[in-house]
């Protein structure tokens, strides 16, 4: 207090607040459900995510800490896991025609923008090319043994070049795929559970099966029977597994994740009875014969039929639809081979392969459009088996019009082998781009959210209310 003339000053010593512009104004309710409504993405993922998918003995464990530490220090957060994918989360995520490219809408684990490491990018259905020169093998030998092609005199040693080139594929890619499997496997349960790459864990052993019955005569006459016990006690244990699954139901029901490369699950039974009966077991081939094709029948049926309950395939699956020709024509092949005649019932399954393979040809508009990618190599091994087994009716039925037909689709599948061996060295060595980045094993769990985030609340859903008024603003306090 001071006094003045006037009489006693009452001095206020609390300074006022700066004036920094006008009071920001409270946020309306429809300004923060305009907020709430915003789609939320999950943070991007950087090289260091990497460690979800390698093997967890392979991970680094944190440093023990001494005895008498100079602070303490949290404990270190365990590395993040890859999580089992749904089969229909495959579908709704992936396209293409080996389910292998993301759509538009979906986010994946891994960052997009940098190049993973070559294990990563090394997908399972890289077999696809053993397969494919394995069969060769077999076709070329046929071709130089068999009374129907032997106008062509064609020499043996092309069946040795082919056998020695399928073999080194063999072993190359089963060496990198055991790397993978050493430090990557979380990455390979995920290609385990794809709908599509599942059963392209059958092809190493149908491909070992391959180069024994189409081994050259220089290198064995008559196969051991350890080595069918060898190739085909795998065989057999992932077909308890996947035919379990299809048998009891659930997420992986047949009608669920049936595709063209189901076959493959199949063709195996009519391969391992060949080699059963050349190393003389009937019975075990029999037995092999009538499990494959039972199951073909029920592959066969439900890709036909198309139920509503099964999750819709993409129009870019249709290039494996080749895969339909396989079965029928290792059936016929397999039948023959254990009866020692191509009879009615051998004829009966190549007919059906016949005509499987003439409606996908006058179809050819469904094989053009592509990128190349290691999964064209799907196109070679049905072919060769077809014309396998029109080699063994132009046995039984002989006429230029059956050999003319062994011919022609002979040469046919053999350019198709040659024309993508060309484009896989070009694509590996010359572009480098044989193997991008593997998509398909990144994908969530679940679907992102693109709308509004899951719990917001719905404008839609808010009962009528009266246009929002600014709140007034609060009385400020007296001063003296």
């Amino acid at each position: 207090m001071a006094s003045s003339p006037d009489g006693p000053r009452f001095v206020d010593i609390h300074p006022l607040p700066a004036d920094d512009g006008p009071a920001p104004k409270p946020r309306s309710r429809a300004a923060a459900r305009q907020v709430s409504l915003q789609p939320i993405r999950p943070p991007r993922p950087t090289a260091a995510d990497f460690s979800m998918f390698r093997t967890k003995s392979s991970l680094s464990k944190p440093p023990t800490p001494s005895s008498l530490p100079l602070r303490a220090e949290p404990a270190p957060s365990p590395p993040p896991q890859a999580v089992v994918v749904p089969a229909g989360r495959y579908f709704a995520a992936l396209r293409g025609p080996e389910l292998d490219h993301l759509r538009a809408h979906e986010d994946i684990l891994l960052p997009k923008d940098s190049t993973w490491p070559f294990l990563l990018r090394f997908p399972v259905n890289t077999f696809g090319v053993c397969l494919g020169l394995g069969s060769q093998a077999i076709l070329w030998g046929s071709l130089s043994s068999s009374p129907a092609t032997a106008f062509l005199h064609v020499s043996p040693i092309v069946n040795f070049s082919i056998w020695v080139l399928a073999l080194a594929s063999l072993a190359t890619i089963s060496a990198v795929y055991a790397l993978k499997c050493a430090f990557f496997f979380e990455a390979v349960r995920r290609e385990y559970f794809h709908p599509v790459r599942v059963n392209f864990f059958f092809a190493p052993w149908i491909v070992c099966m391959f180069l024994t019955i189409g081994a050259p005569g220089a290198v064995s006459t008559a196969p051991h029977p350890v080595l069918w016990c060898a190739f085909m006690g795998p065989v057999l244990f992932l077909e308890l597994k996947i035919y379990g699954q299809w048998l009891s139901g659930g997420k992986r029901r047949l009608c669920k994740v049936a595709n063209p490369s189901s076959h493959l699950s199949v063709v195996g039974n009519f391969v391992g009875a060949i080699l059963a009966v050349r190393v003389g077991w009937a019975e075990p081939a029999k037995f092999l014969w009538a499990v494959g094709f039972a199951h073909y029948l029920v592959v066969f049926v439900t890709l036909y039929q198309r139920l509503p309950t099964s999750e819709a395939l993409p129009k870019e699956l249709h290039p494996v639809y080749s895969m339909f020709i396989a079965a029928p024509s290792a059936a016929s092949i397999a039948w023959a081979n254990i009866y020692g005649s191509f009879d009615e019932v051998s004829r009966t399954c190549y007919f059906i392969a016949l005509f499987l393979y003439i409606s996908l040809v006058v179809r050819i508009n469904f094989f053009r459009g592509f990128r190349f990618s290691v999964a064209w190599w799907s196109y070679t091994f049905p072919m060769t088996t077809a014309s396998l087994a029109t080699i063994k009716y132009a046995e039984a039925v002989q006429s230029p019009v059956t050999k003319a037909m062994a011919l022609a689709l002979s040469l046919l599948s053999s350019a198709m082998v040659f024309l993508l061996f060309v484009s896989t060295l070009l694509h590996a060595f010359f572009w480098r781009t044989l193997f991008p980045n593997d998509l398909a094993i990144a994908i969530t769990q679940n679907k992102v959210v693109s709308g509004r985030k899951k719990g917001a609340i719905d404008s839609k859903n808010w009962p009528s209310q009266p246009q929002d008024q600014p709140s007034p603003v609060p009385l400020a306090s007296a001063k003296i």
